[in-house]
């Protein structure tokens, strides 16, 4: 596990260090040199303007852009001190360790019980129906949904609302045990009442994972991030505490976008 200092941030363990990652989409350059340790005692906000790398970069660290053909990623990222992008790493095992919540739900078109108990099944987690049972209990209270579902757990996921169906995702997520869990805009297809209740959650598993939020509202980032990067043309300008992020951020550039002169 490596051991992080940053400026004006206390010493801590992160659970996932980049060092100098560069993504490219054929000949572009989408991310540039970025270096960040990620921990697992504070959920750490990706904000930036659009177009700006924070969902390119979120996806290098379960090696989602593997499904672009013309991706290609330099640079190191470690989970645990081990290089994920080892060519012996067992890719499923890693996505297992390294949960991911897309901005737009998307459930399996199986039954609610079956979307929680279908990842744990193929890894292997659960011995017998049982043990099966109580990790779809367990996940779905996790996500703050077993009360909504516990009596309609072999309705289809895709019936339950888009708020619903976001909390249904993070609960599949859980479902493996992963160790990370990254969130790309997970809020942004949802009304104000699933958004909150998301928000609600991210501070509930804050601390028993390590939490990576994408996100374009800088509201939200304040309310449930300790820790944020800002992320412009591709490189992270600024990476601290929230609450120094915003109310006294040391470069100008974060500044100007916090106050709205971009974005």
């Amino acid at each position: 596990m490596v051991t992080l200092v940053h400026d004006n941030l206390e010493q801590t363990d992160a659970k996932m260090s980049a060092r100098d990652v560069s993504v490219y989409y054929g000949s572009k350059k989408a991310i540039d040199e970025v270096s960040i340790d990620i921990p697992t005692d504070y959920v750490t906000a990706f904000i930036g303007p659009s177009g700006c790398g924070k969902s390119t970069f979120l996806r290098t660290m379960n090696r989602m852009n593997d499904t672009i053909a013309s991706a290609r990623v330099e640079g190191e990222i470690e989970l645990d001190g081990q290089n994920i992008y080892n060519p012996k790493l067992d890719v499923v095992q890693l996505r297992a360790r390294v949960g991911m919540v897309f901005q737009k739900p998307n459930p399996f078109p199986k039954s609610i019980y079956e979307n929680i108990a279908y990842g744990p099944k193929i890894h292997g987690l659960a011995d017998g129906k049982t043990e099966l049972d109580e990790i779809v209990e367990r996940s779905l209270t996790r996500a703050g949904l077993w009360n909504e579902v516990k009596d309609r757990l072999d309705d289809s996921g895709t019936a339950l609302s888009g708020g619903q169906q976001q909390r249904l995702c993070i609960a599949r997520a859980i479902a493996v045990d992963p160790e990370v869990i990254l969130m790309d805009e997970p809020c942004s297809a949802l009304d104000p009442i699933a958004t909150a209740k998301i928000e609600e959650l991210i501070s509930e598993l804050h601390g028993r994972y390590a939490i990576v939020i994408v996100t374009h509202s800088m509201q939200q980032a304040a309310r449930v991030s300790q820790r944020t990067a800002f992320f412009h043309l591709g490189k992270i300008v600024e990476y601290g505490r929230t609450s120094d992020i915003f109310t006294n951020p040391k470069e100008q550039k974060t500044q100007d976008y916090i106050t709205g002169r971009y974005g």
